[in-house]
This record gives C-alpha cells, sequence and structure tokens, in this order.
C-alpha cells in the first residue's frame, strides 16, 4: 500500500473516531445521570459533586467506529488477511467489562490483576504476537516463547495498571494516552502497518472530545472511569507488543541499528511506568501493600502547590515529550543500541523521579521556590479567565439541547 492511500485511511478512520465520540458523548452523559453512574466525592477524591465516570464507553465506540471505516476502506477486520485484530478487541470488551465492574460494584486489585493476565495471555495466544526479541540488545536477539511470554504478561499488567493509576486529575490519563497513541501511530504509518495505525489514530480522536470536556466542560463534564483507563491500557500494552516483536514490519526498521524500539517504549510511557515504580517502590518499603491507595503519587504533589489539573497535565506531557526528545537526539547522534536505552531510563528517571523527589522536598522544608510557585498558581492560574467560563458554557449547550428533545417526545408519548 502506498503512502498517500495509508494516510486516507488514518484520517478517515480518525474523522469517524471523532465524530461518533462527539454525536454520543452527551446520550451518555445524560443516561449516566438518570441511572446516577456517577463516581461520588469522598476523602480520596476532588470533585465536589458526583460526576458521571462511563467516558470510556464514548471512547471505546469511537474507536470501534473508527476500525469499522478501516475495514470498510482496506478490510482490517477480514480474518483471512489479518488475525490480529478480533483478538485485540475481544481483550478490549473485556477490560471494558472489568472496569466497568469496578467504577459500579467494586473489584479487589488481586481480582482486576487476575483478569488482566487473563486478557493479556489471550491476546498473545490469538494473534501471535509478543515481545520475544531484544533486536540485537546486548547481543540478545530472539528467545524461547517460555520467557517471552512471562516478560509480555508483565509488561501489559504494568502498562494496564500504570494507565489506571495515573488517572487522578482531570484530563491526564486521557492526554497521555493521547499523545502515545499519536507517537506510537506515527511509527505505524513509517512502517507501512495500516492496521495498527488506524487504531492508534482513531484512538487518538477518540480521546480528544473526551478530554475537552473532562478539562473544560462544567455540567457536560464526565470522567473516563476503570472501564476507559483498562480499555487504553490494553491498547496501549498492544501497540507495545506490535512494536517490540519479533514478528512485525518495523522489525527490517530496526536491524538497520537505528531505532532502539525498547528504548522508544520506555521514553513514550515514562510518565505513568517510572511514577507507578517509584509508587510501588515507596509503598513496599513502608511496610505496606503495593496496591493501598494513597497520595503519593507525582500529580498529588503538584496539587499540593495548589496547581490546577490543567497545568500538571501539561507539565507532564511536556516531561514525557522531553524524554522522547533526548531519545530521539540520542538517535541522530549515533548512540549503540545500549546506549539508547540507558538515555531512555536515566532521562525518565532524572525527569520523573526527579520532580517528585524536588517537589517533596521544597513542600517539605517549604522553599521560596514552592511558596513563589503556589502563589502564581492562586494569583494566574486557579482563577478561570472569562474565556475559559464562555468555553464551559458553549460545551454544555448540547446537553441542554438534548434534554429538551427528550422531554419533548416524552410529553408527546405521554
Amino acid at each position: 500500500m502506498d503512502a498517500r492511500t495509508l494516510l486516507l485511511i488514518v484520517i478517515n478512520a480518525a474523522v469517524a473516531s471523532f465524530c461518533t465520540v462527539r454525536w454520543v458523548y452527551f446520550y451518555l452523559l445524560i443516561i449516566a445521570k438518570q441511572k446516577n453512574l456517577v463516581d461520588n466525592p469522598g476523602s480520596r477524591k476532588l470533585q465536589k459533586l458526583p460526576i458521571p465516570n462511563v467516558g470510556g464507553i464514548a471512547v471505546f465506540f469511537g474507536i470501534v467506529s473508527g476500525v469499522m471505516i478501516g475495514s470498510v476502506m482496506c478490510g482490517i477486520l477480514d480474518v483471512e488477511k489479518n488475525t490480529t485484530m478480533l483478538p485485540v478487541f475481544a481483550a478490549m470488551v473485556m477490560m471494558l467489562y472489568v472496569g466497568a465492574l469496578d467504577d459500579t460494584v467494586g473489584l479487589s486489585p488481586w481480582h482486576r490483576i487476575f483478569i488482566e493476565v487473563i486478557a493479556v495471555l489471550s491476546l498473545i495466544y490469538a494473534s501471535g504476537n509478543c515481545i520475544d526479541t531484544f533486536h540485537g540488545l546486548w547481543g540478545i536477539d530472539s528467545f524461547s516463547w517460555w520467557l517471552a511470554v512471562p516478560l509480555t504478561v508483565f509488561v501489559g499488567v504494568g502498562i494496564i495498571n500504570s494507565v489506571n493509576m495515573i488517572d487522578g486529575i482531570n484530563g491526564l490519563s486521557s492526554a497521555m494516552c493521547m499523545v502515545v497513541a499519536i507517537l506510537y501511530g506515527s511509527f505505524f504509518v513509517r512502517s507501512g502497518d495500516v492496521t495498527n495505525a488506524v487504531l492508534a489514530f482513531s484512538a487518538a480522536t477518540s480521546l480528544f472530545p473526551f478530554f475537552i470536556h473532562n478539562v473544560f466542560g462544567s455540567h457536560s463534564r464526565m470522567f473516563i472511569g476503570d472501564a476507559g483507563t483498562m480499555v487504553m491500557g490494553l491498547l496501549m500494552t498492544w501497540f507495545t507488543i506490535s512494536l517490540l516483536s519479533s514478528d512485525v514490519p518495523m522489525s527490517t526498521y530496526y536491524d538497520a541499528d537505528v531505532v532502539n524500539p525498547i528504548a522508544y517504549a520506555i521514553a513514550v510511557l515514562c510518565v505513568p511506568v517510572f511514577d507507578v515504580i517509584r509508587v510501588f517502590a515507596m509503598r513496599i518499603l513502608r511496610g505496606g501493600s503495593p496496591f493501598k491507595p494513597d497520595r503519593t503519587h507525582i500529580h498529588h504533589i503538584f496539587l499540593d502547590v495548589r496547581a490546577s489539573h490543567i497545568v500538571i497535565t501539561l507539565i507532564f506531557l511536556v516531561a514525557m515529550l522531553t524524554v522522547v526528545l533526548i531519545w530521539f537526539v540520542s538517535t541522530l547522534l549515533g548512540a549503540s543500541f545500549e546506549m539508547q536505552l540507558y538515555i531512555a531510563i536515566g532521562s525518565s528517571m532524572l525527569i520523573v523521579w526527579g520532580s517528585y523527589f524536588f517537589m517533596s522536598y521544597g513542600i517539605k522544608h517549604n522553599t521560596k521556590f514552592v511558596q513563589k510557585l503556589a502563589e502564581f498558581n492562586d494569583r494566574h492560574i486557579r482563577k478561570r479567565p472569562l474565556w475559559w467560563k464562555r468555553f464551559s458554557e458553549w460545551l454544555d449547550i448540547p446537553e441542554a439541547r438534548l434534554n429538551e428533545r427528550i422531554e419533548r417526545r416524552n410529553r408527546k408519548k405521554q
């Protein structure tokens, strides 16, 4: 397939995903409010009012629409041509249901992990792909599935939980997954992998309208919920497997000793993954369960200096893109596979962990930097400017119109 045709398919699928989420969003919002499918305020919750938490269903619906358009244009759902898409969707549906159960009745961490392991294992064996090669890193190429399968399950469960656990403020998890999907999708476009390119950009454009309402909406705000974060975590897992498997189109690109895909995957996912590694390590060192919730995530530190949600989200996006840029510059300078990996890990630790410990030290000792940062946030950031308020009102208009339409239909029926 030529590049122009591939881009046309990807663009059409992405537009379809965006329009679908934009259309279905308010129907789900009203249903959630009527059926009390909401996230209620609590001691660890930041919201003061109940907020609908079914945004992940809208995002999933948008991804399905984009893939359907891609299938119409090039048959990516044709089982004879493509044996990977149906296992991916089956695993996504499993995560959607598990997340929805967690949102409504609550599941223990070990129950969630057990189902995540089953989902990743099913994805591995049904698709025939897993992380089964280091592409020459440390002189290691392909290795046995007896090692590859446990490694892939460990990585997959780790990614799913890191995406789920970073979902603590408005816009953070959706913005991170949106940018990660674009970065992965760019690699897939370059390699001519139309299936994963459609999937990645459909995910990115499905997240965009949700992100806008989640951050700027007032009455139209929804949370993505565990259903959404677990679906996106599974999707990020699949993209990572597709990037690191030996049986993928990009493997010829790696064999040129130009790009270390493991280093790239670490750089792209550095914020959620390294934050969760630090959180788990700190909880274990304190003698507690790594799954017991607390306020030690990196976004909590910035909340303590009264930073707004959108500012924290932008800081983390800049941090992630900085790590990716550092890795990219290392490839341009001819860094070896091993050096690219060390640079990705080192820069991730320096930026993600360094930010946490720097801010934690500043808060504990009430340094001048923290004082001035808190004052700046109070003076310029936390106060909603007029354009923000008007934008929020404009975002809420479709809900009011849809409610009026529903009321008119109900009156006619009566």
